[in-house]
């Protein structure tokens, strides 16, 4: 089968290490099942592997992809559920893993998964716009409506708009009811993150009118002060990433004088999932895809991301 594979990893040139090719047909443990996948979505997990971030070299080669949308082997169309653990809450697990760290990926024409990772994919939702959410969006929901503890109403920061967690929360906290303001470096970025529905967009680091309820943080070291410095007294911050760095200065004078909350989160469950997808059926949100491409030309969608010229997500069609 065809497949986009991490055959090397190296920190300054990832894409040397981006194999696409003909790879072996899945194998199939006891309790797993195949996937027919019809669409995928990149993620920065996808090029933090081609640095060799959270992958062991003797897992090499390896097909990347965490996300999938597809038909399993009786002709139900479903979204893969890329985390594989056990437990109410995977995420828990402390043996848990993603697809492309352990097990082969979706960026292929076909994955195997735990049968217990298949989530219906409603019928209003194509597979472009399903492949979208078991990383980024799922991240997105359950730091919204799961970690940050607000209600319709709360006002919200998203810093770094233009990623795909990013426009996830903007969408998703438009959808729902909260005021959600927005930052990013990009003046082009910070307009359309108002298309998204940003009620206001500011400058990376500029001073908010007020501060706000929660902050939804997944730049780290570049936006961390910024962060800290826009939450009310008794407000949180919800970090699900450190693209910037991981390793800020604390301010821990600010966190206990002003009683602030830091909460961290990753990726969601099954039934998360599950719930997001109904979610979208109901309101009609979706997705914001950047661009869609063959699988064929995965490397063009990774070089994109490596440049930071990507606003929401990039979707490979099988």
């Amino acid at each position: 089968m065809f497949a986009v594979t991490a055959t090397q990893t190296d920190p300054d040139n990832p894409l040397a290490g981006l194999t696409l090719g003909e790879r072996p047909e899945p194998k199939v443990p006891d309790g797993w099942t195949t996937v027919s996948v019809r669409a995928a979505a990149l993620n920065h997990h996808d090029l933090w592997t081609l640095k060799g971030v959270g992958i062991r070299q003797d897992r090499l080669p390896i097909v990347l992809g965490c996300d999938a949308a597809g038909v399993d082997e009786d002709g139900n169309e479903v979204i893969v559920h890329s985390v594989i653990g056990t437990g109410a809450d995977e995420t828990l697990d402390p043996k848990r893993t993603l697809l492309s760290e352990v097990h082969d990926g979706t960026f292929a024409e076909r994955v195997a998964v735990p049968r217990r990772n298949l989530v219906p994919k409603p019928a209003g939702l194509d597979f472009e716009h399903a492949a979208c959410l078991p990383t980024a969006w799922l991240t997105a929901y359950r730091m919204l409506f799961d970690k940050a503890g607000l209600q319709p109403g709360s006002t919200v920061l998203v810093q770094g708009a233009g990623g795909g967690v990013a426009t996830a929360l903007i969408a998703l906290g438009r959808a729902a009811g909260y005021r959600v303001w927005a930052t990013s470096r990009s003046e082009e970025k910070r307009e359309r993150a108002r298309e998204l529905g940003a009620d206001q967009v500011f400058e990376s680091g500029a001073r908010l009118p007020e501060r706000v309820d929660a902050v939804m943080e997944t730049v780290g070291q570049a936006t961390w002060d910024h962060s800290l410095k826009s939450l009310r007294p008794g407000g949180r911050i919800v970090v699900s990433g450190a693209t910037s760095g991981a390793v800020p200065p604390a301010d821990l004078n600010r966190v206990f004088f002003l009683q602030l909350s830091v909460i961290g989160t990753t990726m969601g469950t099954r039934e998360q999932l599950g719930r997001l997808a109904v979610f979208l059926e109901q309101t009609g949100l979706r997705p914001v895809v950047d661009r869609v491409l063959p699988l064929a030309e995965a490397r063009d969608g990774f070089a994109a991301m490596e440049a930071g010229e990507i606003f929401g997500k990039i979707v490979f069609a099988v």
